[in-house]
């Protein structure tokens, strides 16, 4: 497995990656409001758009094939971060975000949590860093890890 940084022509791939995790462990747990806007967020114009700003994008590749990403937003906030779930808990996640850490500007490393992921963080060392939010339909707990 290899981690490296985003290219164009990846966009379309992670583009499915994210939306496939998405639909298997987050979807059903929002409203209408809140699939539409990730479905928003995670279309393959949008991570185009993205690699233009202050975001680090790592993919996870094995032979040519995408299976995992990380999108760091302004060097201090975890934006995205999907497995495809054929590939989860064989330590793709891990390898991602142990990647993404050297790109980090600040002392503290923030998320907006889906709440099906809290665990998943927790286990990275985040902590809560407030209540549970909503923003046009996405639910949310932020965390945070203090480096």
């Amino acid at each position: 497995m290899q981690i490296r940084e985003i290219r164009e022509k990846d966009a379309e791939s992670i583009s499915m990656i994210c939306m496939r995790s998405f639909e298997t462990s987050i979807a059903s747990s929002l409203q209408c409001e809140g699939v539409l806007t990730f479905t928003k967020i995670a279309k393959t114009s949008a991570f185009l758009e993205r690699m233009q700003q202050d975001n680090t994008i790592l993919v996870a590749v094995d032979n040519h094939q995408i299976f995992g990403v990380i999108e760091l937003k302004a060097g201090h906030h975890i934006a995205m971060f999907f497995v495809d779930p054929d590939f989860q808990n064989k330590g793709v996640g891990r390898a991602l975000f142990s990647a993404i850490l050297p790109h980090v500007r600040t002392d503290i490393l923030t998320v907006s949590a889906s709440l099906s992921s809290i665990d998943i963080y927790k286990k990275y060392g985040f902590e809560y860093a407030g209540e549970v939010g909503e923003s046009a339909g996405l639910v949310y707990q932020t965390m945070e890890l203090k480096l």
